[in-house]
């Protein structure tokens, strides 16, 4: 249940960084709401994962999912670089991810 956990706040945590793009620095009320909202699930999750997952472990899959979500996502929602060395380092942080999953 665990690996669930922090793979639920792994994908939040693309939610609150997509979503801070469209706080427009936090000047728009519902998205600021949705942003907040993701970022404290996010967090809740991730501690419900580092439970029994260990810290090191857990830290760099929460931040290696959202580093790659975002980073996806930035390419498909707006317009950013989706050159071969960009979508070759995120395919590192994604194999860099199933190593530790598969490590713990």
């Amino acid at each position: 249940m665990a690996w669930f956990y922090l793979f639920v706040a792994g994908f939040f945590e693309i939610a609150w960084a997509i979503g801070l793009k469209y706080t427009e620095g936090f000047s728009r009320l519902w998205p600021s709401i949705g942003t907040a909202l993701a970022m404290i699930v996010s967090l809740w999750c991730l501690g419900l994962a580092l439970r029994t997952i260990p810290i090191g472990t857990g830290y760099a899959v929460w931040t290696g999912i959202g580093a790659a979500g975002t980073a996806i996502l930035g390419i498909l929602l707006f317009e950013e670089p989706g050159d071969g060395l960009r979508l070759l380092s995120i395919g590192g942080v994604i194999a860099g991810i199933v190593g530790l999953k598969l490590s713990s």
